[in-house]
Order: C-alpha cells, then sequence, then structure tokens
C-alpha cells in the first residue's frame, strides 16, 4: 500500500491552520482595498512564450513546465531526446504554471486594455509555484498577496507601496526592515566598474550577498566574467553604510559621473524623503547589494525582512517600466509589491502572534437529547446564525459524554442544553466550557450572555 503524502515543497492546511491564513489574507485585502485597489484573478497556468524569458536564466529554469495533452512525443526525433533538455522541453511544453503574478498581470493589462483605466491598480491573491529545492520559508507552491499600479510614472506610487506595507505589518504586529534600492544605480555601478553589458551578470550575484557572503559573491562575479579590478571597485559600493540620509549621499558621491545612476540616486531620495514625512513604523534601509534578481525591474527595488525571526524575504517587489512592451504594448510604466503569505504565516506562528479567537469555529454547540429537543434547539441555532453567531448542534441523540468531549476537542466556548424542562420554561441551560459554570439563560438574551 502506497503512504499517503503530499509533494515535497507543499502542504496541507487544516481548519486551524485555513483561519489563521485566511486572518492573514484578510488582513492584507482589508489594506489593499483600503488604497483603492481593485481584484483580478489570472490562471493557475500561462502560455510558456508569456513566461519564458523574464525572470532571468535562473528564473526559467525554475518553471514548472506542463507536458502537451495527447501524445506529446509527436515529431520527437531521437536527436532531440540526446541535445539540451531546454530544447526539448520547449518541444514537449507548450504551457507552465505561473511563477508569480506580475508577469501574467502585464499581460492580462495588455489583452484588456480597452477595458482599463489607467492608471490600473490591480491586487491579486493566489498560489504560484516553483521548482525550487524545498527548504525553510521556501515551498514549491506558495501564495502571493500583488498590488500593482500600472499607467504611472509619479513616485508617489512607490511612497503608497510602502505605506501599505508598513500598514499590513503594523496590523499583523510583524516588526519589519523596508529594505530600498534602485536597478538605476545598479546600472550606474556597472558603468562604474567598467562592466555597463554585466548588469545582469552582477545583480544575480549581488543578490545573494546575504545568503552566501560577500567573498562568495565575489567569486561567483569572477566566474561571470568580471576581472578582479572591477570586483575591486565594486567591493566599497557594496558595503556602504551610515544612516539611510547618510548612505544616499554617499551613493550620490560615488555615482556622480553616471548620469543613468544619479538619476536612480535622486529617485532614492524622493521616495525615502517622501516615505518618512508620512511616518513609518517599520525600519526604513537603503542596501546598495539589493538587486532582486528579476530582469524586469528598472527603478525602484523593495524587500522586507522580518526582524525578530531568521526568515526570508517576506514582501518585495520594485518598478517595471516597459513590462507590457514584450506582450505588444509599449510604454506603459508599472510598479507593485508582493506579500509572501506562506512566509508571513510561518513568521507568525514563530512569534505567537495570532490573536486570541483566530481558528475558532463555532461560539456554541447545542446537545442533542432526541427529535423533539433537536427540533427546539435549530429554531434557536438560526435565531443565532442570523445574528451572525456561529452555532451548531450535535447531530447524533449520543451518549452526553461523547457530546462534551466532542465540543471540548472543538475548542467550542459554550455547550447549550435544551430537555423538557427547559423547552417548558423558554430557557436554555448554557454551560461555560473555560470555566465550567452552568446557568439557565431566557432564550431571548442567550446571545448577549454567548458575546
Amino acid at each position: 500500500m502506497i503512504k499517503p503524502s503530499t509533494p515535497k515543497g507543499t502542504r496541507d492546511f487544516g481548519p486551524v491552520e485555513m483561519s489563521r491564513r485566511n486572518y492573514i489574507f484578510d488582513t492584507i485585502r482589508s489594506v489593499f482595498g483600503l488604497y483603492g485597489y481593485r481584484q483580478i484573478e489570472t490562471p493557475a497556468m500561462e502560455n510558456l512564450s508569456t513566461l519564458m524569458g523574464k525572470y532571468g536564466e535562473e528564473g526559467d529554469k525554475l518553471l514548472f513546465k506542463i507536458l502537451n495533452s495527447g501524445d506529446f512525443m509527436r515529431g520527437i526525433a531521437e536527436a532531440d531526446l540526446a541535445g539540451e533538455p531546454a530544447a526539448l522541453a520547449a518541444k514537449l511544453c507548450d504551457r507552465g504554471m505561473r511563477y508569480d503574478l506580475t508577469v501574467p498581470f502585464a499581460r492580462y493589462v495588455v489583452q484588456h486594455r480597452d477595458e482599463l483605466q489607467l492608471p490600473f491598480k490591480r491586487f491579486q491573491i493566489q498560489p504560484v509555484w516553483r521548482a525550487d529545492r524545498p527548504q525553510k520559508g521556501r515551498y514549491r507552491e506558495f501564495y502571493q498577496c500583488d498590488a500593482d499600479v500600472v499607467g504611472s510614472d509619479s513616485l508617489v506610487n512607490e511612497i503608497e507601496l510602502l505605506q501599505i506595507i508598513d500598514e499590513v505589518f503594523r496590523r499583523l504586529r510583524v516588526r519589519v526592515a523596508i529594505k530600498l534600492n534602485n536597478r538605476k544605480v545598479l546600472a550606474g555601478i556597472a558603468e562604474l566598474i567598467g562592466a555597463p553589458d554585466k548588469l545582469i551578470d552582477i545583480t544575480v550575484a549581488i543578490d545573494k550577498i546575504d545568503k552566501i557572503g560577500l567573498e562568495k559573491v565575489e567569486e561567483e562575479l569572477a566566474e561571470r566574467g568580471l576581472d578582479q579590478k572591477a570586483i575591486a571597485t565594486l567591493r566599497p559600493l557594496l558595503q556602504i553604510d551610515g544612516t539611510t540620509a547618510e548612505r544616499i549621499e554617499k551613493l550620490a558621491e560615488l555615482l556622480r559621473d553616471s548620469e543613468t545612476g544619479s538619476k536612480g540616486v535622486d529617485e532614492l531620495r524622493t521616495v525615502v524623503d517622501g516615505t518618512l514625512a508620512l511616518g513609518l513604523d517599520a525600519e526604513l534601509q537603503l542596501d546598495v547589494s539589493l538587486a532582486r534578481g528579476l530582469n524586469y525591474y528598472t527603478g525602484t527595488i523593495i524587500e522586507v525582512k522580518a526582524l525578530d525571526t531568521e526568515m526570508g524575504s517576506i514582501s518585495g517587489g520594485g518598478r517595471y517600466d516597459n513590462l507590457t512592451g514584450i506582450f505588444g504594448l509599449p510604454g506603459i510604466s508599472g510598479v507593485g509589491i508582493s506579500f509572501g503569505a506562506d512566509r508571513i504565516y510561518d513568521v507568525l506562528n514563530a512569534l505567537d502572534l495570532y490573536p486570541e479567537q483566530t481558528g475558532q469555529g463555532i461560539r456554541v454547540l447545542f446537545a442533542n437529547f432526541g427529535s423533539e429537543e433537536a427540533a427546539a434547539s435549530l429554531k434557536i441555532v438560526k435565531q443565532l446564525r442570523a445574528r451572525g453567531i456561529a452555532a451548531d448542534i450535535y447531530p447524533d441523540a449520543a451518549k452526553m459524554k461523547k457530546q462534551i468531549s466532542y465540543a471540548n476537542a472543538l475548542g467550542v466556548p459554550y455547550f447549550a442544553m435544551i430537555g423538557q424542562d427547559e423547552m417548558a420554561q423558554g430557557v436554555v441551560a448554557l454551560k461555560n466550557m473555560t470555566t465550567g459554570e452552568q446557568a439557565k439563560v431566557p432564550v431571548a438574551d442567550l446571545a448577549s450572555a454567548i458575546g
């Protein structure tokens, strides 16, 4: 007999876990709505032509590809089987599971452009899939909660998105650091070290600095073709310290001869000053090593880390100036953020930050003494539900010990009993399952007694 299990990197979630996850989703959804974002959904799978080439070389390797339907081996020659795996996959697969929500959103904007009023503010809460190696905080199936604005170049959007991040984590009671950088700054750095053609190689490598350290990053840069002089010039740029304001000024001085780099610094200064002027609970940090290895970012880059527990990025995002151009609609700028719901779930579990009643189901369970008593109880159950109070009745006239054990197992706060005497008196025998106290409560007062 095969032992049942889930694929590596995926998880089941029971009722308690789902209540906690819905608390996260509901919190994020309510903040998105507060800022005027409207919800859409896109399919779980996209055409591979939509996905490939948008996430960089390493991202493309992590795409889950779907075999073509029917005889997928038709037209495949023996030479194809002996050739490059990527070339073979391209012939076997036309579709793939979405890697993120941003690229499908760009496709959506182009496909539905005649229906949209720009600027368009949308949010999406859906699962994505990555063929990654499962480890702590890294899953093959996980939820993202995205908010994006397209059709506006204004840096007001970046400031607003940082306010959204701050508000979400304030409500979740998670202390975070928001790290900022700008892709133009990275392009300026590439110019400064004499390697403008190596921007992608530089960003892919330095994006790993938190995971593998500066020394390993420098080794990877050498493997990617940067000479030792360029690496030595890059090193102090990655080690800029001081307050955020001091780091910006140091960066401005270092990049003063790069038009692109200077523009990136100016954008950073505008976003930082505008955000701090509105107030922020989170720590705001300039991190020159922050690259976010996705090729479509062109301006501001954002990454969020929890301060009180070890975890990777729990939110991130950035500006992309022409992502829709690859789908035939050039010149549409956008900026967005994404909350990693699964990592946030793990952080809240680690720090025990859920509200006391999260995960609680019904408030009161009615005992079942037989058909007549059950009928009377069901009428009251319906009244309670009409008032928004979660109530239920044990389905069978089982022994009372079994019914009470069931209530305890579910963590039900109140156990209600209606026998012949209670029916005659118009009351309910109500037991507080926490204190053990029991009292007869008039039916009219029951909702207030349950609270």
